[in-house]
């Protein structure tokens, strides 16, 4: 064979080569091979009917959680009004929670989104950096109020499913999001929110992998909000993810096109946020066969996770020992790196000024699981804060780092108090109370949702509540998903 067609053949076997992929690409087919379409292609493809009934569980006890969580802080978080009042201007069919306006999907998510964490009492993956379903929950719900109607089933796959992916790409960092100067928990929810919307808008794996690259060009939450006094931007920072997520989903399903590569390429996710520093392996191996949304942690208390392990141990020694808030000379407590940044700068977090601050306060957080019969809701009202014997005793707090403790001892924690009368008591909690090895049942769940239901802008009454609740845990069986959540889900 001369060169000559040696390299007219090669010429044309590139051709075919670019053309099949071309016609691969424009078919809605994704190439399987790279980490990012292999996603993808999972998000899209992966059949409702092949989820584990377990999972589906898990997303219902996530969904009643959530819905519960956002309906409170309705009523109860004055940070959210000027996203509220944001998104009234716009107009649609989803509705704002507790309110009873409606507004566009993407505004109703981002009003929404800024109630999910503004109580800090949503779910939590305790093994990564992540809130999983804060941005996500509210995505879904704005999309199922205004797209084609979803079975009750193919909603909560939605939700396992992207929740699942939160998991994983916080289980596969290998270096520190702080590191770099990130917030993780609303950059890593809002590729699982972007996920759930996916489905929800009925994107094929091209347009899934567009909607997760439109994502990326949305992710970015600096780490500078957890250093300023004052600043409230912790609390509704869900809200920005969650509207991201929505116009993510819809963009790709009016045909913008993404890229390839957006967690794994030279300008990706992890190479961005992780310095490259990621194990692949962590968030494919098991792909659509374990579900990491049957592992998360439910709140018994409005506070940071990290502080609940302190929480559990202050009560413990109160239930044990009889001590009263004046026995106290002083308390340490010991954690890991994780919980540094709940107790530095110690003087700021012993008397911290708005709730968000106090709620990730390790000496707050005590001198209220001290002072308290139980740590609630009202426990960070403004009466709270400015109470003196918490402020008194929060002085008391001081905090060590556990120098052999990792991420995976985010939610431990060590409490020693010595007493005026030259007692040293002490208790260690090794995972707090909510982990999925110390579940809160499915009555307790109900029974948190409820509380917070009665709690809303506009409250739910007692019976609505529990239809509503009845519902969420009945919701696989419903052809409607909307239909079954009913009005009162949305428009109390």
């Amino acid at each position: 064979m001369s060169c000559n067609n040696f390299l007219d053949r090669l010429i044309a076997d590139a051709a075919r080569e670019c053309n099949r992929k071309r016609l691969h690409k424009e078919s809605g087919v994704v190439e399987s091979g790279g980490l990012s379409e292999r996603i993808a292609e999972h998000v899209a493809g992966f059949a409702a009917d092949r989820l584990p009934e377990s999972a589906i569980h898990a997303a219902k006890r996530a969904l009643l959680d959530g819905v519960g969580v956002m309906l409170a802080a309705s009523g109860m978080s004055p940070e959210v009004e000027p996203f509220v009042a944001y998104a009234a201007t716009g107009n649609g069919g989803a509705s704002i929670f507790g309110r009873g306006i409606t507004t566009s999907a993407s505004l109703a998510a981002l009003a929404n989104g800024a109630m999910a964490h503004a109580l800090d009492f949503e779910d939590a993956f305790d093994p990564a950096p992540c809130h999983p379903d804060a941005s996500l929950l509210p995505a879904a719900l704005a999309l199922l109020q205004t797209r084609a109607p979803t079975t009750g089933r193919d909603f909560l796959a939605a939700i396992a499913i992207g929740c699942d992916l939160v998991c994983r790409l916080g289980l596969a960092l290998r270096r520190e999001m702080e590191a770099g100067g990130w917030y993780p928990p609303p950059i890593l929810g809002l590729f699982g929110a972007s996920a759930a919307a996916a489905r929800l808008v009925r994107l094929d794996a091209r347009q899934t992998l567009d909607a997760l690259s439109l994502a990326l060009c949305q992710a970015g939450v600096p780490g500078e909000i957890k250093h300023s006094r004052d600043t409230v931007i912790r609390a509704v920072r869900e809200a920005l993810p969650a509207e991201a997520a929505v116009r993510a989903a819809l963009l790709a399903a009016a045909g913008v096109r993404g890229f390839d590569a957006p967690f794994e390429g030279k300008g990706g996710f992890y190479r961005l946020y992780a310095d490259g520093a990621y194990d692949p392996a962590a968030i494919l191996d098991g792909l659509g066969e374990h579900f990491w949304i049957e592992q998360l942690s439910f709140k018994k208390w409005p506070a940071c996770r990290g502080t609940h392990p302190f929480i559990e141990a202050v009560q413990a020694l109160r239930a044990t020992h009889g001590i009263a808030p004046d026995d106290v000379a002083s308390i340490l407590a010991t954690g890991s790196d994780v919980q540094v940044m709940l107790a530095e700068p110690i003087e700021r977090k012993r008397a911290p000024s708005v709730a968000i601050d106090a709620k990730f306060s390790i000496p707050f957080t005590i001198a209220a699981a001290m002072i308290d019969r139980e740590v609630t809701l009202d426990s960070f009202d403004a009466a709270s804060l400015a109470d003196r014997g918490k402020l008194a005793l929060a002085a008391k707090v001081g905090f060590e780092r556990q120098a052999d403790w990792g991420r995976d001892r985010a939610a431990s924690g060590t409490v020693r108090i010595a007493t005026t009368d030259g007692r040293v008591l002490e208790a260690e909690v090794d995972m707090a109370v909510g982990h999925f090895s110390r579940p809160i049942d499915d009555a307790a769940l109900e029974a948190k949702f409820l509380a917070c239901a009665a709690r809303a802008r506009q409250p739910l009454s007692p019976r609505a509540a529990a239809d509503l609740a009845t519902a969420i845990w009945t919701l696989d069986a419903s052809e409607d998903a909307r239909a079954a959540l009913g009005e009162i889900c949305y428009t109390t």
